[in-house]
């Protein structure tokens, strides 16, 4: 799975943060997405497409094989 995310299309509702805590962060200036790891390993994945689900921006965009 490859991760990536559009800061442009963040509105900071933080659900990924909320989702997949290990794969995603905010900035602490603007509250925007912060990718920790665009290839999460494969116990972080489920959270991961959820976490792309919920997000209210369709921010995150995810790749799989």
């Amino acid at each position: 799975m490859d991760v990536r995310v559009d800061r442009h299309r963040c509105l900071g509702a933080g659900m990924c943060v909320l989702t997949a805590p290990q794969v995603f962060d905010q900035d602490e200036h603007e509250g925007l997405v912060v990718l920790l790891d665009g290839r999460p390993a494969p116990d972080h994945r489920a959270a991961v497409r959820l976490a792309a689900a919920v997000c209210p921006a369709a921010a995150l965009t995810l790749t799989e094989p």
